[in-house]
């Protein structure tokens, strides 16, 4: 069953439920007030009995009689009774309904009495005259309100199936119409296939749970597009990439292999294929360092990272290695203490380093300055090199994966670094750009949204 035919009976039977209630509250009010209405003409008529029959001294039985039947429409099963202070009764000549002398004697306590005698009702009064005490008796069937009852009950059944039906339809229109963003989110993903990963599906205006829904979808989609491109990228470049230094170093070996020569020859010939196999093993190292950087970021646990803390650690990390230049760093010292981000920190170093290297390699490893501060737009990184920069037809490439600059300027690079760098900032909601710094040098700015 569909979740909006779900959610029409559920609203139905919901509001059905609160309707019946509702009319059997109002039925069960109207009864008793019907109820307490015929016992008030049921005391009523046995006052007018008192006045006929005790007040009125000189007028005959008959006579009463008489007038009781002119002016009083007799009740339906009506029957009064009049009893004395023996509990015999009087003025009226008909035995045919009498009432015991322990129900007397409660009137005579009470004053008054009112009870319900199967479909009679029966009101009883307790009458002081100068004629002596009396007991007053008065019961009669309500008909006319039994066939109220019964013609609200057959209205009252009629409005609730009208209503019922008039429910269950408003709520599936209802149902559909609140439920027509689900629709179009099912639509659109029906839309999506391996070729247009791209795709996104329409979020709304609406801050509800299809909106939030449909945001976390596009999330979803967006590592996979990234897994996706990552794997096209891998069979589209990979096998020329790899297949280039492999072809070279076989066809070095051949040519060495192909007649004696001196050990100078076969130095540079061992020489070029330990730089073919340098490339190589570059080559590989990034893939298997981007595939490694998919598979910590779909299991790690984020964590709060000091950026300040993490940039001395790299600091002091490159400080250790040979021939390495100096790296600079400048913090915001009202600040430093602060500046924390969420992130997975072996990831979040790994982005850092690839930055830092770049610099050094395309410096011939001159000083990198990295300067950190609190700015208006978040927590701002600035890593500059002192190299000649990145030419203008280079720039709008940088960032994709096996291309890279250095590969024309022989400084052995894969293309992987900046590719795998900006991957991962862009996991932890930071962005990476370059900045325009001229030919003097090249600066990326990072900037991280605050916590």
């Amino acid at each position: 069953m569909k979740i909006k035919d779900r959610l029409a009976i559920y609203f139905t039977l919901a509001s059905t439920l609160m309707l019946l209630i509702v009319l059997s509250a109002t039925y069960f009010v109207f009864s008793k007030f019907m109820e307490s209405d015929f016992f008030d003409r049921l005391s009523d008529r046995t006052r007018v009995t008192a006045n006929l029959y005790l007040e009125a001294d000189e007028i005959s039985t008959d006579a009463l009689r008489r007038n009781r039947n002119q002016y009083l429409d007799k009740l339906n099963g009506e029957f009064i009774r009049i009893y004395d202070a023996q509990n015999n009764p009087v003025f009226i000549d008909d035995n045919s309904s009498t009432w015991d002398s322990q129900m007397i004697e409660k009137i005579r306590q009470q004053g008054k009495v009112r009870f319900k005698n199967g479909s009679s009702q029966v009101v009883g009064i307790f009458y002081r005259d100068n004629q002596g005490d009396f007991v007053i008796i008065a019961s009669a069937v309500d008909q006319s309100t039994f066939y109220r009852l019964e013609k609200l009950k057959t209205v009252m059944f009629f409005i609730f199936m009208i209503i019922f039906v008039v429910l269950l339809l408003s709520a599936r229109k209802i149902a559909a119409h609140i439920l027509k963003p689900l629709g179009i989110f099912i639509e659109e993903v029906k839309q999506i296939k391996s070729n247009n990963l791209d795709f996104r599906v329409q979020e709304g205006t609406n801050k509800d749970e299809i909106n939030l829904l449909a945001a976390n979808f596009n999330k979803l989609m967006e590592h996979l597009e990234q897994a996706f491109v990552l794997q096209k990228t891998f069979i589209a470049n990979a096998s020329h990439e790899l297949r280039t230094p492999v072809t070279s170093m076989m066809i070095g070996a051949e040519i060495a292999l192909s007649r004696e020569r001196s050990v100078e020859d076969y130095q540079k010939a061992l020489n070029s294929i330990l730089e073919d196999a340098e490339k190589m093993n570059g080559i590989i190292t990034g893939l298997l360092g981007l595939a490694q950087a998919d598979v910590e970021y779909a299991s790690a646990n984020l964590e709060d990272v000091s950026l300040t803390a993490m940039m001395l650690t790299i600091q002091e990390e490159w400080s250790r290695r040979a021939h390495a230049a100096e790296l600079i760093l400048k913090f915001d010292a009202k600040h430093q203490q602060d500046l924390t981000v969420s992130a997975n920190p072996t990831l979040l170093k790994i982005a850092f380093n690839n930055i830092i290297a770049n610099g050094f390699k395309f410096s011939d490893d001159k000083a990198v300055r990295c300067s950190l501060n609190d700015e208006s737009e978040g927590f701002i990184i600035r890593i500059s090199d002192a190299g000649p920069g990145i030419a203008e037809a280079d720039r709008p490439f940088i960032f994709e994966p096996f291309y890279s600059a250095a590969i024309k300027q022989e400084k052995h690079g894969t293309g992987m670094g900046l590719f795998m760098a900006k991957k991962i900032i862009s996991l932890f909601k930071g962005t990476l750009v370059l900045e325009d710094s001229g030919s003097h040098g090249s600066t990326f700015k990072i900037c991280f949204p605050r916590l």
